[in-house]
């Protein structure tokens, strides 16, 4: 019986996984209604989040990100889930120190560097920007390729110091 019931809730978890794929972030919501045991499931709340996310539900996301964040402090998707909707919601310095915890978790993905240069670049920091960029540029030269739509760097485009990291890391 326990089988069946683990079962059962792992697919529909992978149903509500799907369903996001698919862009369908209220029948994702539906079938997480049909977990069991979901207040203690770090995976549901991050599902949950992804859903509202979608939805443009940006502090209900940012409640079930941070219950994910509170269950396992560790996780990368509830932070990076944290840091969005905090920029959402109009508190970037609380962006910034969701992805300052997960950089002392997560110091060799490149993503959470770029998302710290990106939040540094929303708040006006320019050398702190440059330096989260320069790094994860190091780590991830392709990831120059995701710059150009980037408008949180708008503040920096005509910048001569970003121009030439750029290059540098366009022309490696």
């Amino acid at each position: 019986m326990i089988f069946n019931l683990a079962r059962k809730r792992q697919r529909h978890l992978q149903a509500a996984e799907g369903y996001l794929s698919l862009g369908m972030p209220d029948h994702a919501l539906d079938a997480l209604t049909q977990v069991s045991d979901s207040e203690s499931a770090v995976e549901w709340h991050l599902l949950r989040g992804d859903a509202l996310r979608a939805k443009l539900e940006h502090h209900r996301a940012l409640e079930c990100f941070q219950r994910a964040h509170e269950l396992d402090p560790k996780s990368l998707d509830a932070l990076l889930g944290m840091a969005w909707c905090f920029k959402r919601t109009d508190r970037l310095d609380q962006s910034i120190e969701s992805m300052r915890i997960a950089y002392q978790h997560h110091p060799t993905v490149p993503l959470v560097l770029y998302n710290l240069s990106c939040y540094y670049a929303l708040a006006n920091d320019k050398d702190h920007a440059l330096s989260w960029l320069g790094r994860a540029l190091r780590m991830n030269r392709s990831m120059v390729k995701l710059i150009p739509e980037e408008t949180d760097f708008d503040s920096l485009r005509d910048d001569p110091d970003f121009q030439h990291l750029l290059e540098l890391s366009s022309g490696e």
